[in-house]
């Protein structure tokens, strides 16, 4: 039924439920699963050292949402893939999910509004009334 499963993280409590979750259905389905982070792009009008220094400073944050979100996922046998992707949130998770060709989108019904990052409300709706396949939304 479903072979291929994405889940998109934000560090926030409603992303991580949904992590877990998507872990128990591809344990339970025996399918791949993809763990995907976007970020803000970075303007470049901050210019040098600013722009890197804000470019190390998101990829380490979203680095450390995907490792938190893959240590509550737990093992998969089928494998676990991690992306983090510059650029808007719902794009970047149905953008991955065309690409993987994924059966089950699983998002949290709400992100991290401190960080004006992935799965906000807006975020999980744009994702559902855009994706090509079936979306789970994890409260």
């Amino acid at each position: 039924m479903f072979e291929k499963i994405l889940v998109g993280v934000d560090g926030s409590e409603a992303a991580l439920r949904a992590a877990r979750k998507a872990g128990e259905l591809a344990r339970a389905l025996g399918a791949h699963l993809y763990v995907v982070v976007a970020f803000d792009p970075i303007p470049d009008y901050l210019g040098e050292p600013y722009w890197e220094e804000a470019a190390a400073a998101r990829l380490g944050k979203a680095q450390r949402i995907l490792e938190q979100a893959v240590e509550v996922i737990g093992e998969i046998p089928s494998g676990v893939e991690t992306e983090m992707l510059e650029g808007r949130p719902a794009e970047a998770i149905l953008e991955v999910a065309k690409t993987r060709e994924v059966d089950l989108i699983v998002v949290g019904a709400h992100g991290n509004h401190a960080l004006h990052s992935l799965l906000l409300g807006s975020q999980s709706h744009k994702i559902i009334s855009r994706a090509t396949c079936p979306v789970l939304v994890v409260p």
